[in-house]
């Protein structure tokens, strides 16, 4: 057992609510009804999640922000920025905080992004997936193609200058020639950032129990593959399994998740994780899922779903789980002083991982070999706990 320092802190805000809900989506997102959206009750509850929970922050530093969802640009630059005004004055904010939001291209008020970059938001990812219209369509999103172009050139227009786009491969029908022309259409756009990832048919959604016609297995190697060449001929490195940016545009808050970081989660079903460096222990919790539950609890320890320790079984897997999704792998030093841990109590895992060529040791870095990215499940599966 070695020291157990204190990470870097984000803050995870979920707002739970959409238009409608996406055959493909599994996250905790709920259909709202025209006129029923609670945006001020609900910030109201988060204002109280916010100051039940800051007590045990100690003032620590907040590096990013995240607010997800569900659809965030839903929510009013007004009600969004009760709580701002609010975290301010209870978070420690960092000089060079990163502020992120998620926007639903079918969900853009011209006027909210100005008034959200005013806020102090000042990165946007969009959540485009295609610039096809039939496959808009058949993935249930509520935009089309000239909707996205129009959210991506209001994003410019009010001056964002770190803009992230969400781009899905392997949809139904979909050839490898279609899903370059949507990912050329992307960096067409200039984003800073690029998310380029298989569409997954998750358990309980609709495409799970209605599955649809995906490409080939092979026709989705030659989409992956022929993409990564792309962005990286187009400037942009990877750096994460599905994330590409600029030199200095990855996603600061992103990154803070992959290295074992610290993050407080508020919201309706947002998670957290917290380290406690002198009882040293990491403690994971949940918030309730359904948002009234959540907007009538928040505020004391109703509010929690779950919280638990984090054994030392379950902490080796946690950690690889997150850090071997990076192309740059970890240090000795970080697993350390995520873990608490010496790398030793992982080495007879490592030297299998290295004899399957998963991974390697490059410049003190343990890192995925190329197999082991294309393999991450058959990696993981090393560290799982027995």
């Amino acid at each position: 057992m070695t020291l157990l320092k204190e990470p870097p802190l984000s803050l995870y805000v979920h707002l739970p609510w959409c238009v409608k809900k996406c055959p493909y989506c599994d996250f905790n997102s709920h259909e709202f009804k025209k006129g029923e959206l609670k945006d001020k009750e609900y910030v109201d509850a988060l204002i109280k999640d916010l100051r039940f929970e800051s007590p045990h922050l100690e003032k620590r530093k907040l590096s990013s922000i995240f607010f997800g969802g569900g659809t965030p640009s839903l929510f009013s630059p007004e009600v969004l920025h009760s709580f701002l005004s609010e975290c301010r004055k209870e978070l420690n904010f960092a000089e060079d905080i990163e502020i992120s939001l998620e926007a639903n291209p079918g969900a853009v008020d011209a006027t909210f992004f100005q008034a959200y970059r005013e806020l102090g938001v000042n990165r946007l990812s969009i959540g485009v997936q295609s610039f096809d219209d039939t496959s808009l369509s058949e993935l249930g999103r509520i935009h089309n193609a000239e909707d996205a172009l129009n959210a991506i050139e209001t994003a410019h227009s009010a001056e964002f200058d770190n803009i992230n786009i969400d781009i899905m491969f392997g949809l139904s029908g979909q050839s490898p020639a279609a899903s370059l022309s949507d990912l050329k259409m992307a960096i067409v756009q200039k984003p800073e950032h690029l998310s380029w990832y298989q569409l997954n048919i998750e358990a309980n959604t609709y495409f799970y129990s209605h599955p649809p016609d995906l490409p080939s297995e092979d026709e989705i190697w030659e989409m992956q593959n022929a993409g990564r060449e792309l962005l990286e001929a187009a400037g942009y490195h990877q750096y994460e399994i599905s994330a590409y940016a600029r030199d200095g545009r990855e996603s600061r808050h992103n990154l803070n998740y992959w290295r074992f970081g610290d993050y407080l989660g508020l919201g309706a079903g947002a998670h957290g994780k917290l380290t406690n460096k002198d009882r040293h222990i990491i403690t994971r919790y949940a918030k309730h899922r359904i948002p009234d539950a959540y907007i009538s609890r928040a505020g004391n320890e109703s509010v929690l779903a779950e919280s638990r320790i984090v054994e030392r079984k379950e902490l080796i897997f946690e950690f690889m789980l997150n850090a071997l999704r990076l192309c740059e792998g970890f240090s000795e030093s970080l697993f350390s002083a995520r873990t608490g841990l010496q790398l030793c109590n992982i080495e007879t895992a490592l030297l299998r991982a290295r004899e399957e060529d998963l991974i390697i040791d490059d410049n003190e870095q343990i890192r995925p070999t190329e197999k082991g990215q294309n393999y991450l499940n058959d990696l993981l599966q090393i560290f799982m706990p027995e």
